[in-house]
């Protein structure tokens, strides 16, 4: 009788592939298409999976809301992207290793970190980039494509101590294969055949430069093919296929049957519904009914549909999920903006050594807190 590692290493196997078609489960409406296999999650698994992906659309309102407001900084958008963040965390154990870009926010919570430590950063707050030390997760990347090289390289540390039952799940947009650290990180990968899953979230645009200017490439996934590792394709709007792809994807890189671990190239075909971040305007470089298409096959509707269909969901748990996600996120944003830091901390960090021009500020600065007081010194600063 097969395990399930078996099943895994099977349909990883049968998920290698690169053609245009992207893997679906899911139709727009939210029904199974023929010959499609449903993932093996509870109802209440499909549930929480559903509650994580409305609360990272929630979420995701009110941050640009408080971006406007003046009270977080600048702010990367990721409705339209959230289905798959949120997919491909499910697929991830708890042990496994997370590197995300600036925008997998809701990726970042499914896999351990708070509401709060997201926010804490945006509102200059270090220690929201100071991870748990039992979330495994890497501080954001800004720098585009930089933490692939990483990836890699944490993975082959795993596997050069033993640790290959840990796997590493690198997330980057489409923009980022036209650096080098895309092309240097899945050369090492396939060369050295790494415990890892490389996520391309293909969202049609890198800023203001469509998908379409970045590669002559019939797809992104079929770049794989160059570094002798597999490429797949999915409907990264479809948040059970994407779930199974990236299973499939990770079991194959931890423990397949055949003895041969092998990392995988994710193409997730979907689309960003808004800006690149609150400080672009994508209304210069978009027409304005380019997205109504991917709406239609929108990632938390799709779900819910599927979900209401199936019994799994109701109008009476629907509502209720709402309720929390409205409290968790009140709850998120009162506390990020109750946090206080110390004013001797913005020298930290800074050089090893503070130079004499530094020490010479630290001092005034401290001077300034001891003759006011910390309040009436926040009041001389405004």
């Amino acid at each position: 009788m097969s395990t399930q590692e078996d099943v895994d290493a099977s349909k990883a196997n049968e998920l290698a592939r690169t053609d245009d078609e992207p893997i679906r489960i899911l139709d727009a409406d939210g029904n199974v298409l023929p010959n499609a296999s449903v993932p093996d999650l509870s109802a209440e698994e499909l549930r929480s999976m559903y509650e994580d992906i409305a609360l990272a659309r929630r979420f995701d309102e009110r941050a640009i809301s408080l971006q406007r407001q003046g009270r977080i900084a600048t702010y990367a958008p990721m409705t339209g992207q959230e289905g798959a963040q949120v997919a491909t965390g499910y697929a991830l154990e708890e042990r496994d290793w997370l590197f995300p870009t600036y925008r997998e926010h809701a990726a970042k919570y499914v896999h351990g970190m708070s509401l709060e430590s997201l926010l804490k950063p945006l509102r200059g707050h270090r220690d929201g980039y100071a991870i748990p030390d039992d979330v495994n997760v890497l501080p954001e990347y800004i720098p585009i494509a930089t933490q692939l090289p990483q990836a890699v390289g944490m993975a082959w540390g795993h596997q050069l101590q033993g640790r290959v039952e840990e796997a590493v799940l690198c997330h980057f947009g489409d923009g980022a294969t036209s650096e080098g650290d895309f092309h240097e990180g899945l050369n090492f990968a396939g060369v050295f055949d790494v415990p890892a899953v490389f996520v391309c979230n293909n969202n049609q645009w890198a800023i203001s430069v469509p998908r379409e200017r970045q590669t002559a490439s019939e797809t992104l996934a079929q770049k794989a093919q160059a570094y002798g590792i597999e490429g797949v394709r999915v409907d990264g709007l479809d948040p059970l296929a994407t779930y199974e792809v990236t299973r499939a994807a990770l079991r194959k890189a931890k423990e397949p049957t055949d003895g041969e671990r092998r990392p995988t190239l994710i193409e997730a075909v979907q689309y960003r519904y808004g800006a690149h971040t609150t400080a672009d305007d994508p209304s210069v470089y978009r027409e304005d009914d380019e997205g109504d298409a991917w709406r239609e096959k929108d990632p938390l509707e799709r779900l819910r549909n599927y979900l209401y269909s199936e019994g799994i969901l109701d109008d009476e748990r629907d509502g209720e999920i709402t309720e929390r996600v409205e409290t968790k996120i009140d709850d998120a944003i009162a506390a990020a903006e109750s946090a206080e830091s110390d004013p001797d901390s913005l020298f930290e960090h800074v050089y090893d050594e503070p130079p004499a021009r530094l020490r010479e500020q630290r001092e005034e600065l401290n001077a300034l807190r001891e003759k006011y007081g910390d309040d009436a010194f926040s009041e001389v600063l405004e």
